[in-house]
């Protein structure tokens, strides 16, 4: 597969909640980064340091167990390609299961392709909102877009 077909591939697994098939699409070792601290956040549980296929599979389980697949709402309106790199432009556009509170962020995806597997999986997004969301942490003067 191209990269451009691997990054479509890989979005299609996403938007189908399939994490195993995720996974299938990563090297067994992968460079990760989130936009978040390394300590990550205690009401977003997915967010951590991650490497492994075994990883992936467990971060995009993770991911799914506390959002409303039904409610998700996420696009994608642009995807870059040059060579083995990819990026995908979009807006994330989640509702947490446990509060029932929705939010958006844009998101940038930086994404390397290597013998047809994901070597790089770096992704930028607005992580105070995502948190906000998943802590319910909404009050007056805390909007979550």
């Amino acid at each position: 597969m191209t990269t451009r077909d691997t990054v479509h591939e890989l979005l299609r697994r996403i938007g189908e909640s399939d994490p195993e098939g995720v996974a299938e699409l990563f090297a067994e070792q992968s460079d990760w980064r989130f936009s978040w601290p390394d300590e990550g956040h205690p009401s977003v549980p997915w967010i951590r340091p991650r490497a492994s296929r075994a990883d992936v599979a467990e971060h995009f389980g993770a991911l799914g167990a506390h959002h409303a697949p039904e409610r998700n709402r996420t696009t994608v309106t642009r995807i870059l390609v040059d060579g083995d790199d990819a990026v995908v432009l979009g807006t994330i556009a989640q509702t947490v299961k446990i509060n029932d509170v929705s939010y958006t962020s844009p998101f940038a995806l930086h994404l390397t392709v290597e013998g047809g597997l994901i070597t790089r999986y770096h992704i930028y997004e607005d992580s105070l909102t995502v948190a906000r969301a998943l802590s319910g942490d909404t009050g007056p003067d805390r909007r979550v877009p």
